[in-house]
């Protein structure tokens, strides 16, 4: 029995392709009767003609990717292309470094640990890139302040 002018009316009913269009197995004999658009439309409202689900592409595997990356894996030697300046501009490192070091200066001055002239003295030398980060800047005041009590006693 062959229902291809049922299939192309079909498909056109249900604004698809021919082959999305699903006939009822048990129902092909009503089916092949079905001769005008009219018939066609009354087996689609019945549910004896439908058309399948679009076949997507699974987002699982990705997410799961996604996950990962946002915990830091996936970053490793194998995964970089470009050299470190290429993924993360020398400004931009800069400016990242830089903004935190004057803010913990700021911090650090309002609290009253640093005085008004070693602040000064502290946001020059970061100006100058004299300390790597937050951590080293620390241990160098600290370093200054234990050589500074020393002076102080003797």
């Amino acid at each position: 029995m062959k229902l291809t002018t049922q299939r192309r009316m079909a498909k056109e009913l249900l604004n698809c392709g021919s082959e999305r269009v699903w006939f009822d197995p048990a129902q092909l004999e009503r089916i092949s009767q079905a001769v005008t658009r009219e018939d066609i439309r009354k087996l689609i409202d019945s549910g004896v003609i439908s058309k399948h689900q679009k076949q997507g592409v699974s987002r699982v595997r990705a997410k799961v990717i996604a996950k990962q990356k946002r915990k830091g894996l996936r970053k490793g030697p194998g995964k970089r292309k470009g050299t470190a300046n290429a993924r993360l501009g020398k400004k931009s490192k800069w400016m990242l470094k830089i903004r935190a070091l004057r803010k913990l200066l700021k911090g650090l001055r309002k609290e009253g640990t640093v005085d008004r002239s070693t602040y000064r003295k502290l946001y020059l030398k970061s100006k100058g890139n004299a300390y790597r980060d937050k951590g080293h800047l620390m241990t160098n005041l600290e370093s200054e302040r234990q050589t500074s009590k020393k002076g102080e006693k003797s």
